[in-house]
């Protein structure tokens, strides 16, 4: 049997070396994490560009569990500047949410561990916090004030069993320090309500979250994001279960409120659509790494890593008829056991002799455009 097992297959003996390993190694992260009284020195830095407001620099984000190391996150390293949305797409499982919820230090522990890298966030005056490093007190004063979430699912994020109200007067209060009263909580409330264009605000303060519509309680979930006008929005694709009426206003939305509070947004999302119209810089993700990035221009007008290429063929286009649209063949690979040559290699259909050797480098076609491939690596690559 032991010579014909599946892929992928453990046996009980297998399994229990390895959740023995993953816990002696899940146990010194938390070790280190559970500290008292950790100096501040500890998780200060500097930001390598004052115009940013979060660098993400070779962060690694592993999952240990009891089948093997899932390297979600895999050395990611990109910027979101300050006033500007930048878009992170790719396909389901590629670590967009996974990189989100790293710099929002949400990541499922003991199993899900930052293991590796720093998420510079940039408080403003010089000060920088590296994410990586920083203690769940501070992390507390952090979330809400200088980073926020819109999530992907409302009616899963939304207590059902709270009125809309008492949920966003639960974050003003735990979030601004001014010390408010009741009265002047709910009517910061009701003024949120009424800023993402809920019409009947007051209304709506007093429902459950199962007596509005979708795109109402989408729109209560941005204004939680948004009551203590935080630095960076990280949007999780917070038009998925929308109409597409629906999510032209959302978007709409998002658009105005960034540039009302003057925040950065951090756009997750698989419809290259969205991130047509929002982004003004895109970062392609594949298997965990980043292929390639640059502006919306660069990447919209000059595709050139196989799989940005693949993406934008797979998409419909208005005014041409295709038979059948363009789909990427083959599978990603095992997250618990990837190659250790180019991720997309066994799918690629302009792969050149180089291929066989280890992960490509990141390769600069503009100051902006950056690429992740071997075609490029003589400056010549056929586009």
């Amino acid at each position: 049997m032991a010579k014909n097992k599946p892929e992928g297959y453990l046996t009980a003996k297998e399994s229990r070396k390895i959740s023995k390993e993953n816990r002696r190694i899940t146990n010194q992260f938390e070790k280190q994490r559970k500290r008292k009284n950790v100096p501040e020195s500890e998780y200060t830095t500097t930001m390598h560009n004052a115009d940013n407001a979060v660098e993400f620099d070779d962060l690694h984000t592993y999952f240990f569990t009891d089948a093997g190391t899932v390297k979600s996150v895999d050395g990611v390293s990109f910027e979101v500047p300050i006033g500007k949305t930048v878009g992170v797409v790719g396909e389901s499982g590629c670590g967009k949410s996974v990189t989100s919820l790293s710099l929002m230090q949400l990541i499922q522990r003991p199993q899900g561990q930052i293991v590796e890298g720093e998420i510079r966030l940039n408080l403003g005056d010089g000060k920088a916090y590296n994410i990586a490093k920083t203690p769940n007190e501070k992390m507390m004063k952090l979330r809400g004030n200088y980073v926020s979430m819109i999530f992907q699912e409302p009616m899963t994020s939304l207590n059902p069993v709270f009125r809309i109200g008492e949920q966003v007067d639960e974050v003003i209060s735990l979030h601004d320090e001014e010390g408010k009263s009741k009265e002047a909580i709910k009517e910061k409330t009701i003024e949120l309500l009424k800023m993402v264009g809920i019409a009947n605000s007051e209304g709506v303060y007093q429902m459950y979250p199962h007596e509005l519509s979708g795109g109402m309680r989408q729109r209560v979930m941005i204004a939680m994001a948004l009551a203590c006008s935080p630095r960076i929005i990280i949007a999780d694709e917070p038009t998925t279960a929308l109409d597409v009426t629906i999510q032209a206003q959302i978007l709409d939305l998002l658009r105005h409120l960034k540039d009302k509070i003057n925040s950065s947004i951090m756009l997750i999302t698989h419809d290259l659509g969205v991130i047509a119209e929002m982004a003004d810089y895109v970062v392609v993700m594949y298997a965990g790494r980043v292929v390639e990035k640059g502006t919306v221009r660069e990447i919209f007008s000059n595709p050139c890593h196989p799989y940005t290429i693949g993406l934008m063929a797979s998409k419909p286009v208005v005014g041409k008829q295709v038979d059948r649209l363009y789909s990427i063949p083959g599978k990603v690979p095992n997250p618990v056991n990837m190659p250790d040559y180019c991720y997309y290699k066994d799918r690629c259909e302009m792969c050149v002799e180089r291929c066989t050797g280890e992960y490509p480098g990141e390769i600069s076609l503009s100051p902006t455009h950056k690429v992740s491939c071997y075609r490029f690596y003589d400056g010549k690559g056929e586009k």
